[in-house]
C-alpha cells in the first residue's frame, strides 16, 4: 500500500511539473555519475552498475524527444577513465560497442529520427568501438529530428589544446594571420560534434563539478547546471524536468538581470542628455542680462524633484 501511495504521488509530482515548465533546453549534455557506486550499493560488479546505467540512456532519449529537446549529450568515457583498471576498462569498450550498435539498429530510435555522432579523441579508443562508432553513425545518418552525441575519449581541455593546435597551424601555413582569428575561428578548430550551444548540464551521483566537460559550448552560452544525487541507473524523468525546472529559473534570472541593466544605462544616459541640457541653458541665460524664460527651466524641479545645482 504504501509503496502504491508513492508511485502514485511520484505520478502527480511528474505531471505537476510538466505542467509548470514552459519552455525547455535546445541541448541538454549529461555527465553519467554514479554507475559503480549503484553497483557496489547493490552489491554487485561495477559492469551491472554500467549496464543498468545504459538502459537509462536510452529512457534519456525518449524523455528529451517528448519534451522537445532536440540534442543531448552524453558523457559516456572521459579522457580520465582511460586511468581505470584495465579490466574495468574493456568491459566498458564491450558494453560501449554493444549498446552503439543494439542503440542504432532499434525501431524507436529510428521513429525518433534520432542520429547518432561520437565527440572526442576517437583515434584512442580500440578498434572494436570505433568500427561500432562507424556503424552507429552510418545508420542513423539520415536521421534529422534529434541529435545524440556520444562523448567518448574526451576531455574539454584536450579539446581546446586541440582546437589552439589547429588555429596555430594556420597561421603558421599562412592561411589566416593573427588578427583574423575570432570565435568562429576557434569553433571551426573544435572536434566535430554538437551542433547547438550546451542550454543545460545535467550530473548525477551527487558531485557538484562539471568535470573538463564541453567548456567552450557550456561556459560560453552561460548553461545552467543542476546536480543532483540519484546515481545514473536511478536517474528518472522527474529529475530530468527539475534539470529543466532549473534551466527555466536561470534563464528568467538572465532576463531581469540584463532588462535592469538596460533600465540602469537608460537611466544615465537620460541623466547624461539632461546635464548637457542644463548646461547650454545656462550658457544662453549668462548671455542674457534680463531673467528669461531659460530661468524658469533651470529653475523647474526634473522627474526625481531635485532642483538643479
Amino acid at each position: 500500500m504504501r509503496s502504491w501511495l508513492r508511485g502514485l504521488g511520484r505520478r502527480v509530482y511528474r505531471r505537476l511539473l510538466e505542467r509548470e515548465i514552459a519552455g525547455t533546453p535546445t541541448h541538454v549534455a549529461v555527465i553519467q555519475d554514479g554507475n559503480r557506486r549503484y553497483a557496489r550499493a547493490q552489491d554487485e560488479e561495477t559492469t551491472s552498475g554500467h549496464r543498468e546505467g545504459a538502459e537509462t540512456t536510452e529512457r534519456m532519449v525518449r524523455w528529451c524527444a517528448e519534451l522537445g529537446i532536440e540534442e543531448l549529450t552524453l558523457y559516456a568515457f572521459s579522457t580520465e577513465n582511460f586511468k581505470r583498471p584495465p579490466e574495468e576498462r574493456e568491459a566498458l569498450f564491450d558494453l560501449i560497442a554493444e549498446k552503439l550498435r543494439a542503440f542504432a539498429e532499434h525501431d524507436e530510435v529510428e521513429a525518433a529520427g534520432v542520429r547518432i555522432h561520437a565527440v572526442g579523441e576517437l583515434d584512442r579508443l580500440p578498434e572494436r568501438v570505433r568500427e561500432a562508432i562507424d556503424y552507429a553513425e552510418g545508420q542513423t545518418a539520415d536521421n534529422d529530428r534529434f541529435r545524440l552525441n556520444v562523448a567518448l575519449a574526451y576531455g574539454g581541455r584536450a579539446e581546446l589544446l586541440t582546437a589552439a593546435r589547429r588555429v596555430a597551424a594556420r597561421v603558421e601555413t599562412g592561411q589566416i594571420t593573427p588578427e583574423d582569428i575570432d570565435v568562429s575561428t576557434v569553433e571551426d578548430a573544435l572536434y566535430d560534434g554538437p551542433g547547438h550551444e550546451v542550454d543545460l548540464i545535467i550530473r548525477t551521483g551527487g558531485a557538484e563539478r562539471t568535470s573538463n566537460f564541453l567548456p567552450w559550448r557550456a561556459s560560453g552560452n552561460e548553461a545552467a547546471v543542476y546536480f543532483c544525487t540519484p546515481y545514473w541507473p536511478e536517474f528518472s524523468k522527474v529529475d530530468l524536468l527539475r534539470g529543466v525546472r532549473t534551466y527555466e529559473s536561470r534563464r528568467a534570472s538572465h532576463r531581469r538581470t540584463r532588462a535592469r541593466r538596460a533600465l540602469a544605462l537608460l537611466r544615465t544616459v537620460q541623466d547624461c542628455e539632461l546635464d548637457e541640457a542644463r548646461a547650454v541653458l545656462r550658457r544662453l541665460r549668462d548671455s542674457v542680462p534680463e531673467r528669461t524664460d531659460v530661468d524658469a527651466l533651470l529653475d523647474r524641479p526634473d522627474e526625481t524633484g531635485d532642483r538643479p545645482n
